[in-house]
């Protein structure tokens, strides 16, 4: 399998313009890789709907911590929309609600519901758990702001990319677990390219290593810091492949790029909810790399892939 012509381009340009100071991720301490990712994005920034209304909130967490939330929804419809929770990627180590502005504001316009993008706390000053605490606390917020926020929170789906997209599929799981007792139940997960199996190594692992937009060493690296200790990677919240208490969880889309470490696991996380009688799409893009959904500016195909995902969502909501 060959890079997508457009991407081969991009990392060619991106590795001859490489300085001596221009390190990866795990060679740099997480706040140096924090400013890096940072200024990545807007070298990354494709043109994306404007008209949006952008409301910043907080929520206060248990433990009395702040978790910065940014709702997203197209000026044009009015009264109450369906929502989608979203969880940036970056490994639990970086990312932000900037970083993933773009990402929101796509599926806020094609998906014609309102986004809520989650600011979980980073590691490593707060570690696993702790990201997925802050994505119960908002979840559990919701339901008290639905009335003043004009949301719907009988249509409601969870998303998110790479470990965010992990985030999304444990609170996912968890409601199915909790039944009537859960804070919100979705009608969907749309995951793309999730983490799903931290306590091994898979195949893709290994041949897609170096030279693909995200390195396996840089996942170690992640792992390293999120996780509290060792046996954290076997815990089903780090590793959600590790669970077999998958049946009746809402129906999933998982997103995955065919030239990503992480293929094997997201193929395999797939195949166990498919087992457990969930229903899946799948859907598999060859040529791409991790991180798709910020490659806008560089790939033409992304925005194809912005309005396959936007169906779905779509699809789900009107169910």
């Amino acid at each position: 399998m060959s890079l997508h012509p457009d991407l081969a381009d991009f990392l060619d340009l991106a590795e001859e313009s490489r300085g001596p100071l221009d390190l990866p991720f795990h060679q740099q301490t997480p706040e140096q890789a924090r400013a890096a990712f940072e200024q990545t994005t807007q070298q990354l920034r494709w043109p994306v709907e404007q008209r949006l209304d952008c409301q910043e909130l907080t929520v206060t967490s248990r433990d009395g911590g702040a978790v910065p939330v940014r709702l997203y929804r197209a000026r044009q419809y009015e009264g109450a929309l369906p929502l989608l929770v979203y969880f940036h990627g970056g490994g639990y180590v970086v990312g932000s609600l900037d970083s993933h502005d773009g990402v929101c504001r796509e599926f806020a316009a094609g998906g014609q519901c309102a986004v809520l993008s989650v600011g979980y706390r980073l590691a490593p000053e707060h570690r696993f758990p702790q990201p997925l605490l802050d994505g119960e606390d908002v979840l559990a917020w919701l339901p008290g702001q639905a009335r003043a926020l004009q949301l719907d929170l009988a249509r409601v789906a969870f998303a998110g990319d790479s470990v965010g997209a992990t985030i999304a599929t444990v609170l996912a799981t968890q409601a199915a677990q909790a039944g009537p007792d859960a804070a919100l139940q979705p009608r969907l997960q749309l995951l793309c390219y999730p983490v799903t199996d931290a306590s091994r190594r898979s195949a893709s692992m290994e041949l897609f290593a170096e030279g693909y937009l995200l390195e396996s060493q840089t996942l170690e690296w992640f792992y390293q810091h999120y996780q509290s200790a060792a046996q954290d990677r076997c815990d089903w919240r780090f590793s959600p492949l590790l669970t077999d208490k998958l049946s009746n969880v809402a129906p999933a889309c998982i997103a995955l790029a065919g030239l990503d470490p992480l293929l094997d696991e997201g193929r395999a996380y797939a195949r166990r909810l498919q087992e457990q009688g969930v229903p899946v799409t799948l859907r598999e893009y060859p040529g791409l790399t991790h991180d798709f959904l910020r490659l806008g500016s560089v790939v033409g195909q992304v925005t194809d892939i912005y309005t396959q995902l936007c169906a779905d969502l779509r699809q789900a909501f009107e169910r």
